[in-house]
């Protein structure tokens, strides 16, 4: 009879080791998917910080060259005027 709890103890401690060894393999392997999980979110997050500077810089541009246009324009649209009225005294 003592045999076979001795068994029965040996083999639980066998699985419960086995059980134990495939949870740490487990927990390691997540471990690591998280850390490339991360590094990953990491680096696309840079990249679109990178895009969104980029978007405001052009923005700007963008703005500075319709003010450089419209003054150019109205400028343009004045000496018409200046030419219109100079034709209309002759």
């Amino acid at each position: 009879m003592i045999e076979v709890f001795a068994a029965i103890i040996g083999a639980s401690i066998g699985v419960a080791g086995v059980s134990a060894a495939g949870f740490n393999k487990r927990n390691s392997e997540s471990r690591e998917a998280i850390i490339k999980l991360t590094a990953g979110v990491e680096a696309i997050a840079s990249k679109l910080e990178d895009l969104h500077q980029d978007m405001k810089a052009e923005k700007v541009q963008a703005s500075m060259d319709r003010r450089e246009i419209y003054e150019r324009l109205n400028e343009h649209g004045n000496r018409l005027v200046a030419l219109e009225n100079g034709k209309a005294r002759i």
